[in-house]
Order: C-alpha cells, then sequence, then structure tokens
C-alpha cells in the first residue's frame, strides 16, 4: 500500500515538473520572438489635377465642353492658336498657371497708451433676404427650336445630369440647328452623350445636340439655323430623346430662358 502511495506521488511530482520545464520553454520562446510589424499600406499614386491627356478622337472644343470650360481659355492655357490642332497623348492644362500670389498677413495694429482693449462681441445679423435668381445675360444668337416633342427633363443648374432640356421623340426624327454657327465637335467620344455634335455660333456661345442615331454634318461645317443635323435616337441614353444644351463661356445656362415660347 505504501509502495502504491510513494509511486504516485513520485508521479505527480515528476508530471509538476515536466509541466513547468513547458512553460519555461514557451515564456522563453515568446520573449525570444521579435512582435511583427504590422504591414506598410501604399499610398495610392496621385493623379497630376488639372490636365489631361489627348485620346484619339479628342479635340479642343470636346475638351472644354467636358470639363466645362471655353475653349478659347483652354487654348491659350495651352498656347494653342487656330485652328487649334492638338495630338493624341499630349498633355493639356485644364486651369491657368499658377500666379497667385499670397495674401499678406495683417499687421496688428499697437493700441495707444490710453487706449482699452475691447473684447468682441457677437452681434445678432438681420435675417437676409431671399437672393432673387439672377437675370439671364442677353444673347444675340436668334434661338430656335432643336427638335419638336415633350420636354421630359429640365435644367437644373449645379446638376451635371441635368445641364440642359431633354426632348422625347421618335427614332429618326430631324434634328436642326438651333442658330447659324459652324460645328466644332462631331463624333462620340464624351461618355453619356451619346453621337455627339457641337455648333459654335460665337466665341462666347455654343449649342450641343447629343443621343443621335446618326450625324449628318462634320466637323468645320458651316450650318443655317433649322438645318437638319442629325436624326433623333438613344445612344449614351435609355430612351429616344434629343438632349441639348446651351453654353456661355463653356457653362452650361437654361436653354429654356433663351428658346422662343412653344
Amino acid at each position: 500500500m505504501m509502495d502504491r502511495r510513494l509511486l504516485a506521488g513520485l508521479f505527480i511530482l515528476v508530471l509538476a515538473a515536466c509541466q513547468s520545464g513547458y512553460q519555461t520553454t514557451q515564456n522563453r520562446q515568446r520573449a525570444s520572438a521579435k512582435p511583427a510589424k504590422p504591414a506598410v499600406q501604399q499610398a495610392p499614386k496621385s493623379q497630376e489635377s488639372g490636365s489631361v491627356t489627348v485620346q484619339p478622337g479628342d479635340t479642343v472644343f470636346g475638351i472644354a465642353f467636358r470639363a466645362g470650360l471655353n475653349y478659347r481659355d483652354v487654348a491659350a492655357w495651352n498656347g494653342i492658336e487656330e485652328p487649334y490642332t492638338i495630338q493624341v497623348g499630349q498633355k493639356l492644362r485644364l486651369s491657368p498657371p499658377s500666379a497667385a500670389i499670397p495674401a499678406k498677413a495683417s499687421k496688428a495694429v499697437p493700441a495707444l497708451p490710453n487706449q482699452k482693449t475691447v473684447l468682441s462681441k457677437t452681434v445678432p445679423v438681420a435675417e437676409a433676404a431671399p437672393v432673387k435668381p439672377a437675370t439671364p445675360v442677353l444673347s444675340n444668337i436668334a434661338w430656335q427650336w432643336p427638335a419638336k416633342g415633350e420636354i421630359i427633363g429640365r435644367f437644373i443648374a449645379g446638376d451635371k445630369t441635368n445641364q440642359g432640356i431633354n426632348i422625347a421623340g421618335s427614332n429618326g426624327q430631324d434634328i436642326t440647328a438651333a442658330a447659324d454657327g459652324t460645328v466644332v465637335y462631331s463624333g462620340a467620344g464624351l461618355i453619356g452623350y451619346g453621337e455627339l455634335l457641337i455648333i459654335k455660333h460665337s466665341n462666347e456661345w455654343i449649342s450641343a445636340y447629343a443621343h443621335n442615331s446618326k450625324r449628318l454634318v462634320a466637323e468645320g461645317v458651316k450650318v443655317k439655323a433649322g438645318q437638319h443635323i442629325a436624326e433623333m435616337g438613344q445612344t449614351g441614353s435609355v430612351k429616344t430623346m434629343l438632349h441639348f444644351e446651351i453654353r456661355r463661356n463653356g457653362k452650361p445656362v437654361d436653354p429654356l430662358l433663351y428658346l422662343p415660347r412653344p
């Protein structure tokens, strides 16, 4: 009986010693192991802002239209003269060269010997009167409706998806020039516009005709108001319609302010 108790006790002592040695070894391994460094995330490569690389089919007029800029400004910023020829792969500025001079910090005016410093107080400001919509700039262009049909989309200032009006119609319906001018863009290189025509009416005013099924005039062609220039379609849109824009100095304006009342 004693031998069994003695053997059991010895077994327990040996087991405890083994467990202690195992824990000591584990602790040493943990102490010697260096903490793993977190993976370094590479910052995304920054793209140069304010510029664009010319792609096949691009023109100064198309690039300026896409960026909402005046084509004359884009040409001037890049030293491009008429007839505004550009090359594929050429990088164009979309902003003027930086020439801004940092504003000088205003100097603090020292207080006079007998002058006391007065803490500024917050003065309640009277409620501002409602802002009236800006009066449309007068245009010397004799605008005409480019197509017949129901207006299914209107211009919304500042909304890049509503920069003109949408006129519903049937596939193949006539689209006409809204005024005399020169075709400066005829292509399908501007995403979201489908088959697109842009007509220059003056150095200040242009008009655009999008989602055509067929373009009937090429770049450089002079057109007259009412001339058949395209056929209505739904290229780049979910329904058959004409998306029509008028832009002044590259900025979209509400065509309904300039077109005659139907």
